[in-house]
């Protein structure tokens, strides 16, 4: 598999060498890095291209890396049944810059666009119907970045006696607890339920 898929990315590179910035082959999988301007144009030619044959869209998901001036990488997983190969592609991009939606190319990525927009704030341009898809739509902030605060903020729930909704600051349900992170078996100096049966 990995030979097969060192072949590819080398003839991607030379099919398309403006649209690839780097391909990396790590772990048995290709990851090949774009920009935002090319990677409508990519995914188009992975899925049009006889040898690529990449039809299947998985998955396009959000990383946040706050440390970093292209704070955001969006990240594409396609298939193809045809060469039963799997591949990557990624992009960075700034909090404050756009990327080009692909559902024009993958009408599937319709979703996963609005869920990166939801919890990250990744921007889709040319995006049919970019909205709030996880939280709720008065909800203000994009809960899965790094520096998204815990607390302070309303949750919004139907209480059933009052037959209304209802709006009151987030709490957490359950106390918080400290985990040794041992394995039961080895760790504990307790005496699990039922150990006492083993030293007989």
């Amino acid at each position: 598999m990995t030979e097969a898929l060192s072949e590819l990315s080398t003839y991607i590179r030379e099919a398309r060498p403006s649209l690839v910035e780097d391909a990396v082959l790590a772990y048995g999988e290709l990851t090949l890095v774009t920009t935002g301007a090319g990677v409508v144009e990519l995914l188009t030619f992975l899925r049009d291209d006889a040898r690529c044959g990449f039809i299947s869209f998985i998955d396009a998901c959000g990383v946040d890396y706050p440390a970093r001036v292209k704070r955001f990488d969006v990240v594409y997983h396609l298939l193809s049944p045809k060469q039963n190969l799997r591949i990557r592609v990624k992009l960075a991009t700034a909090e404050e810059e756009t990327v080009p939606s692909v559902t024009s190319v993958f009408p599937g990525a319709d979703w996963f666009e609005r869920e990166a927009w939801d919890m990250y704030g990744i921007l889709f341009t040319g995006h049919p119907d970019l909205r709030r898809i996880l939280t709720d739509y008065g909800f203000e902030g994009h809960p899965l970045r790094k520096d998204f605060p815990t607390t302070g903020f309303v949750e919004v729930r139907y209480d059933d006696s009052l037959k209304r909704v209802i709006y009151e600051p987030v709490e957490l349900r359950q106390e918080f607890r400290s985990f040794d992170f041992l394995s039961p078996w080895e760790g504990p100096e307790y005496v699990l339920p039922g150990d006492e049966k083993a030293k007989t």
